[in-house]
C-alpha cells in the first residue's frame, strides 16, 4: 500500500515507537501517582518527562505541569473551549477549522452561551489577521484558529494573529492537530495562550492520546472531576495543574508511545523531515497541475505550507476517484469534506461532495509520488474517454 493519508494519522510509526510501547507496558504498566513502589514511581517519571518534552517543543513556558493529557485534540478542545466560555461571550474562529472546533462552538451557540464569528481565508488559503482584528468586539473572549489546515495544508500566520489578540486583550487558542511535529510553534513568541495537540499525527505517537498546554494566568473552568491519586480526602477536585484538567488514570501506553515519537522527531530533526516531505509535495503538485482535468486547491507556494494537497478530477466524484486509487492502484487517501465543511463551502467543493486529499508523511518516497501521479493520469484519461 502507498499510504497518503497522513493527515488522518501518520503511518507507519517509527519502529522505536512500537518497541518502546511494548517494552514500557510490559515493565511499567502500573498506575502512576497512586503507589510508592518502584515501578509506579518510574511510570510517573515517564509521564513527567513527556510533559517536559512537549512543553519545550511548544515553548509553552517554565511549568511542565501545565501540559495536560487527554484522549486527543478533540477532547482537549472541548475541555478548553467550554471551560473558557461564559454566557454572553463572543468568540472568533475561521472557515479553515475542523469540526473539533466548529461543533463545540456551534453547540454552545445553540445553547445561547456564546455568539460566534467565522473569518474567511484568502484565495491562497490563509487567514488575514486584519480580518480577525475587524471581527473583535468588546465582549470577545477568545480567538481559536487552526495551526495548519487539514484540507489544504496552509500554515496560518500565528505570530500576526497572536499580536492582534494581545493588543485587543483577548485569548488566543490554537488547534495544533495538523501543526504539532511538522511546523515550528513558539507559544511565547506567538502570544498563544492555549495550544492543543494530538499525538497520533505528526508527533508520531499512537491514537488515543492528546492534550494541551495552558499558559499561566489563563483560567480554564473545570468540567471534569474524579480521582487524581493526590489528597484523596479533599472533597473537591484539585485546582492545580496538571490535576485541574486531568481526572482518573491516564493513557500510559499512549504517553509512552508519544514520548518515543517526540524523541524520534527531535533526533531526526523536525525541519529536516518537513523539507523532505515538502520536496515530495512540490513534485506532486507540479505534476498534478499538468494533468488535463485535474483541479488543485490553494496550491500556490511551498512556503508556510504542510505536505497536504486536495484535488478533484472534472466530471468525477471525489469518492469514486478515491475508490479507484484504492482498489485499482493500492493508494490510500481521504475523500469527502474531511470534517471541515466550511473550508469546502468557501472553496465551492461542498456541493460536489468535497475533494480527494493526499497527505505526505515521513516515510513516503519519490516512487510513491511517481506511482500516484501515474494513477491519477490514468483516472483522468478514463474521464476523457467516458
Amino acid at each position: 500500500m502507498i499510504y497518503l493519508d497522513n493527515s488522518a494519522t501518520t503511518f507507519p510509526k517509527p519502529d522505536i515507537v512500537y518497541d518502546f510501547m511494548t517494552g514500557f507496558y510490559r515493565k511499567h504498566g502500573v498506575n502512576p501517582g497512586r503507589s510508592g513502589f518502584d515501578a509506579a514511581i518510574e511510570t510517573e517519571e515517564i509521564i513527567f518527562n513527556t510533559r517536559k518534552l512537549l512543553t519545550t517543543l511548544f515553548n509553552g513556558g517554565g511549568d511542565p505541569n501545565r501540559l495536560t493529557f487527554s484522549y486527543n485534540a478533540t477532547d482537549s478542545l472541548n475541555i478548553i473551549l467550554q471551560g473558557l466560555a461564559e454566557k454572553g461571550d463572543h468568540v472568533i474562529t475561521t472557515n479553515l477549522e475542523h469540526n473539533a472546533v466548529l461543533r463545540p462552538l456551534y453547540c454552545m451557540e445553540q445553547q445561547g452561551i456564546i455568539n460566534v464569528s467565522h473569518v474567511p481565508f484568502d484565495s491562497a488559503g490563509y487567514v488575514d489577521p486584519n480580518d480577525i482584528q475587524k471581527a473583535i468586539r468588546p465582549n470577545t473572549k477568545y480567538v481559536v484558529c487552526t495551526h495548519s489546515s487539514n484540507v489544504i495544508g496552509t500554515v496560518q500566520p500565528l505570530d500576526a494573529i497572536g499580536e492582534v489578540c494581545r493588543k485587543a486583550g483577548v485569548l488566543f487558542i490554537v488547534d495544533g492537530s495538523q501543526g504539532a511535529g511538522t511546523s515550528s510553534v513558539d507559544m511565547v513568541a506567538s502570544g498563544i495562550d492555549v495550544y492543543v495537540f494530538t499525538g497520533h499525527k505528526c508527533l508520531m505517537g499512537p491514537t488515543g492520546i492528546g492534550g494541551s498546554y495552558v499558559r499561566e494566568n489563563v483560567v480554564v473552568r473545570q468540567t471534569r472531576y474524579g480521582g487524581t491519586g493526590v489528597r484523596s480526602a479533599y472533597p473537591a477536585h484539585l485546582e492545580e495543574y496538571p490535576y485541574r484538567l486531568e481526572a482518573g488514570t491516564l493513557n500510559l501506553l499512549g504517553i509512552a508511545g508519544l514520548n518515543a515519537g517526540v524523541k524520534w522527531l527531535l533526533e531526526k530533526g523536525i525541519d529536516a523531515i518537513h523539507q523532505q516531505e515538502i520536496a515530495l509535495w512540490d513534485k506532486l503538485r507540479f505534476a498534478l497541475q499538468k494533468i488535463d482535468g485535474v483541479i488543485t486547491y490553494c496550491v500556490t507556494d511551498s512556503k508556510n505550507q504542510n505536505p497536504v494537497l486536495s484535488f478533484n478530477i472534472q466530471g468525477l466524484e471525489a469518492a469514486d476517484v478515491g475508490m479507484m486509487l484504492d482498489v485499482d492502484y493500492n493508494i490510500a487517501c481521504r475523500t469527502g469534506l474531511q470534517c471541515a465543511p466550511k473550508v469546502h463551502e468557501q472553496l465551492g467543493t461542498k456541493d460536489i461532495h468535497g475533494t480527494v486529499r493526499l497527505s505526505i508523511g515521513a516515510f513516503n518516497t519519490e516512487d510513491d509520488i511517481d506511482a500516484t501521479v501515474a494513477a491519477i493520469k490514468d483516472i483522468a484519461a478514463i474521464r476523457r474517454i467516458v
